[in-house]
């Protein structure tokens, strides 16, 4: 089962990312977490990919693609792999159906976790952390016990900048324009399928078990 996930920051992408991994005991292949692994092991794709995110660069496409291809041909992934933030551009996702080609493989679903623009909103600006013992806590999902005050110490909780409303609404906007030609793009192969994530998390992840009809 060759698998792609989508969806925007605070859809829920990660949760559901574990239990499909744990369910249907395929790998969870994030961009850093290959990154990190070519770079650990000095394949000379990562130290290429090193020598470009020293200089605060971004890593050319064939690199990356390289880097996948390496991945992919991992015998972990032989049953297939849930790719979690690649492909990020359209150039990477025909790349990415090159190089399957070549292997012999295809992507069986591009799963989007949808959830509307206002309540990630409310679920990223919800946050709020305690100065003095860092517990974690959110307006809506997981309410401290007195406003602005921690259950566990009593510090003072506050909100971090890159929580607020102008700052995350900025990372949507971006998102959103980042992922439309892509999710267009599969939509116009037929791989594309949609889950709402705005259900309870559990109900999400029964939709996505369904979609994938239960294949153990």
């Amino acid at each position: 089962m060759n698998l792609v996930l989508m969806g925007l920051p605070g859809a829920g992408k990660g949760t559901q990312a574990e239990r499909i991994v744990e369910k249907y005991n395929i790998p969870h292949i994030s961009t850093g977490d290959m990154f990190r692994a070519a770079m650990k092991e000095e394949t000379e794709l990562g130290l290429k990919a090193k020598s470009f995110m020293d200089q605060g660069q971004l890593v050319p496409d064939e690199v990356t693609i390289g880097i996948v291809r390496e991945r992919l041909q991992k015998e972990d992934c032989n049953e297939g792999f849930l790719l979690d933030g690649f492909p990020r551009t359209v150039p990477q996702a025909e790349a990415l159906e090159q190089l399957l080609g070549e292997l012999g493989r295809s992507i069986d679903f591009v799963i989007n976790v949808n959830v509307d623009q206002s309540i990630l909103m409310e679920r990223l600006t919800g946050r709020r952390i305690c100065k003095d013992c860092g517990s974690t806590y959110h307006l809506v999902f997981n309410p401290p016990a007195k406003d602005g005050v921690c259950d566990k110490c009593g510090g003072e909780l506050y909100q971090r900048a890159d929580d607020n409303e102008e700052t995350v609404g900025n990372r949507l906007e971006v998102n959103v324009k980042q992922s439309k030609p892509l999710l267009d793009f599969y939509e116009s192969k037929g791989y594309l399928r949609n889950i709402d994530g705005q259900q309870a998390i559990d109900k999400v992840f029964a939709d996505i078990k369904e979609l994938l009809g239960g294949r153990a």
